[in-house]
């Protein structure tokens, strides 16, 4: 089965429109102001009118009233976030939308046994010394420490993939499905439609 693919971070039309014509499974939308990805709500509504491919919305440690904001302007079918996992839980209950949950992997003992209440997992490298987000830093991990590993539950691969690197991380890893922001940008920030069909038919073919 070809892996799912996720594009992380679309900001404008011409991303959004490449994402959606190459197959991608899902996009994500980032409002978390220190990302140079970040949309408002009425930016992101007007990115998301009459698409019908599911939109996550990422968050870092949001607030209730944070999330309710953007869910009055955007409808979105996943609430992604870096939280503990009890406010990944509480927010999934409050919202009554499936979480994903980012975890960040810097060895197998890192590797979760269980989702912890979250509906899909993303493993991301750490962020690097001095970052100012938790993801979306074009780090990547040892994908060979998952090699044997073999979850019961939904995940994703993420961190520092590219076009030219996502089919052998998929190979190596087994991962079901893979998510990517900066690795398909031609500048911090700015993602490269041509970058995005790349990424999407290289997962597709591994």
């Amino acid at each position: 089965m070809p892996a799912r693919v996720k594009i992380c971070g679309i900001n404008d039309a011409a991303a959004r429109d490449a994402a959606v014509a190459a197959g991608a499974d899902l996009i994500g939308l980032v409002f978390f102001p220190a990302s140079p990805r970040f949309v408002t709500p009425a930016q992101a509504a007007a990115l998301a009118d009459g698409v019908a491919v599911p939109k996550a919305g990422l968050f870092v440690d949001p607030t209730d009233e944070a999330i309710a904001e953007v869910l009055a302007s955007v409808k979105l079918d996943y609430l992604q976030l870096n939280a503990t996992p009890a406010r990944a839980r509480a927010i999934r209950a409050a919202f009554g939308l499936p979480v994903i949950r980012a975890v960040h992997v810097r060895d197998a003992a890192d590797l979760p046994a269980t989702t912890e209440g979250a509906d899909l997992l993303l493993l991301d490298a750490p962020p690097p010394s001095g970052a100012t987000r938790p993801g979306g830093n074009a780090v990547a991990f040892d994908w060979s420490m998952l090699a044997g590993w073999k979850p019961d539950f939904p995940w994703l691969l993420a961190g520092g993939l590219t076009p030219a690197n996502v089919a052998e991380a998929i190979r190596v890893s087994g991962a079901p499905g893979v998510d990517v922001s900066s690795g398909v940008e031609r500048a911090k920030g700015v993602k490269d439609p041509d970058l995005i069909r790349a990424f999407v038919a290289a997962a597709r073919a591994a």
